[in-house]
């Protein structure tokens, strides 16, 4: 088979890493400032205009949203796999609290003047995280130059303590002073929130300088990180489940979906969810539930107290979570944070103590669901970046005694699909081993179809696992997209190297066409579009899923509850009905 593996759209991308891992092998801290030429200089396809003297607020807006909200005041960044790299280098970060960034999921403390720690579990956070400081830290001294202007001066100075939105006069004068759209000036409102006034008197007051230093960054520390969590999940479970005894399936999704449709909770508090939308000035909400109940459609009421039950575990604080808490325990749902590594919540789900009749009904639809003397687990991870899931799905297969399945859904982006289609590949072409993976995907489009209400299925795609979300450009993705890969994510590539250590004798190839159709247990990846890196200045900063992504997340994640629920009858000996899984 013949490959075109991109590489003079690379170049400049590969310059840009070459530059960051180089100086990342100081001891000593790294000015962000040394790194913004190479990052401008690949054009990055999330951040189109770095090179102009007009911010560009996409890129912004999506490092914003993964950077904690105490980067405002910022000037050092440590990076470490675990909690002894800080403590040895002389920072006590237990003591410090921990922040969070709303779109990536790390675990991150702030000393509460100006040093973050950052816990990486692979290459790939590290990847993801150089770009988004360097993203950041350009478009922050761009609006710090615009600021100085009379206009911009003078709001500021009216406004020293502001939570109230901007008037229309005030945005239009505004947006004009920073050379950005109207719109573009909302959506820094939308994201900044009540601090938006604050974040303008910050980058006001001085350009950003950041320091990064990276105090542990061995593969061995990656290992030693992803040993914790195993040993944190295994001790844990040691007195109510035989982690390490027990058939499993695993599954990287979120924390979510599986839990919602398990323990049909959301159902059981109907009444609660819609008095909470109703009082609490949820009026576009109110008016969906309406017209799901005026319509009839069931399946999409389900998809739709999903969403609402988030924001009421959200606001309603111990009481209703407690419920849901006491619902998992009944039916063995047991939730396991990471406490001292990487921040990956799993949950092991006992199978044989699932209640048929709590299930979502589109679980039982054609299945005659009997799973009382089923001996296997399921094992869900809240999906890891990139190499992470490398190291985590290795871990599982050492450790386990029988791996019956290995199933993944998440985002990606698209190159050919519509923000919400689901996309099913067979060939994925991995960044990091140069490998291009030829395997058996269990899933086809007649397992999602029937659950999808808005988009489109396509199946028979080709993947490609790219090493970072801003290590990537327009020449670089057109090649691909000629060789007909039209999935852009991060994840599939290193979790198939896995898979092919899992039953191969030997390491992971690199630069190989590798066939996995010969693998003993299934794999399954469903992906849904969140972007369309090939639309201009599109991307996860110009817009996002919000409640039209609960229609592709629950469709994938009731392929993958189905087709666990069917193999499980399989072994069992008990027949398939209906019009489930007909090609198994």
């Amino acid at each position: 088979m013949d490959r075109t593996v991109p590489k003079t759209g690379s170049e400049e991308i590969e310059l840009f890493m070459r530059t960051y891992y180089s100086l990342l092998r100081s001891t000593h801290s790294i000015r962000i400032e040394t790194l913004e030429e190479t990052h401008m200089a690949m054009e990055s396809s999330l951040h189109v205009g770095a090179l102009a003297p007009e911010p560009d607020i996409s890129a912004l807006v999506y490092a914003s949203l993964r950077l904690p909200d105490c980067m405002l005041d910022v000037e050092q960044v440590l990076i470490g796999q675990v909690e002894r790299s800080f403590v040895t280098a002389g920072y006590a970060i237990a003591e410090w609290p921990r922040v969070n960034a709303p779109g990536r999921r790390r675990r991150v403390h702030f000393d509460g003047d100006h040093t973050l720690a950052v816990f990486i579990a692979s290459r790939s956070d590290i990847d993801d995280l150089v770009p988004t400081l360097t993203a950041y830290q350009i478009e922050w001294n761009k609006l710090h130059f615009l600021l100085q202007d009379e206009a911009p001066k003078l709001f500021l100075s009216q406004n020293p303590e502001r939570g109230a939105p901007l008037q229309e006069a005030e945005t239009v004068q505004l947006a004009a002073a920073l050379r950005i759209s109207r719109d573009d000036l909302r959506r820094l409102e939308v994201v900044w929130g009540e601090r938006f006034v604050e974040t303008l008197h910050k980058i006001a007051a001085g350009a950003k300088d950041i320091g990064l230093r990276m105090l542990a960054g061995s593969l061995a520390d990656y290992r030693r990180g992803t040993a914790h969590w195993w040993g944190e999940l295994r001790d844990h479970l040691r007195d109510t489940v035989s982690l390490e005894g027990s058939p499993v399936y695993f599954v990287s999704s979120n924390t979510h979906s599986l839990v919602n449709m398990l323990t049909g909770f959301a159902r059981r508090e109907e009444r609660h969810l819609i008095e909470y939308i109703q009082n609490f000035n949820q009026g576009d909400l109110a008016a969906e539930y309406q017209a799901i109940r005026d319509s009839d459609d069931l399946k999409s009421l389900d998809n739709f107290l999903y969403y609402v039950l988030r924001k009421y575990l959200a606001d309603h604080g111990e009481t209703a979570r407690s419920s849901l808490a006491a619902d998992e325990k009944t039916i063995g749902i047991h939730r396991v944070p990471s406490r001292h590594g990487f921040d990956i919540e799993t949950q092991v789900i006992e199978i044989n103590k699932l209640r048929p009749d709590w299930l979502d009904t589109r679980l039982r639809d054609g299945l005659d669901i009997e799973l009382v003397g089923s001996d296997a687990l399921i094992i869900n991870i809240d999906y890891p970046l990139g190499l992470a899931s490398y190291e985590i799905l290795n871990r599982v297969t050492e450790r386990v005694d029988e791996l019956l399945g290995v199933y993944i859904m998440g985002k990606a982006a698209s190159l050919n699909a519509r923000v919400g289609d689901v996309m099913i590949p067979n060939v994925v072409h991995d960044e990091h081993s140069q490998n291009t993976y030829l395997f058996n995907n269990c899933f086809s489009a007649q397992d999602v179809a029937p659950y999808l209400r808005y988009g489109t299925v396509l199946d028979n795609q080709k993947a490609v696992s790219a090493r970072g979300t801003f290590l990537q450009n327009p020449r670089y993705m057109s090649v691909f997209y000629r060789e007909g890969y039209t999935i852009v994510e991060m994840e599939a590539g290193p979790y198939l190297s896995a898979v092919y250590e899992a039953f191969r004798p030997q390491r992971h190839p690199y630069n190989e066409i590798v066939n996995l159709y010969g693998v003993p247990f299934e794999t399954g990846f469903l992906y849904y579009a969140s972007d369309t890196p090939m639309s201009k200045g599109r991307n996860l900063g110009a817009g996002s899923l919000s409640y039209a992504g609960i229609d592709p997340t629950y469709a994938t994640a009731i392929a993958i509850l189905r087709r666990i629920f069917a193999n499980e009858r399989r072994r069992a000996g008990q027949p398939i009905n209906g019009r489930a899984l007909e090609e198994a």
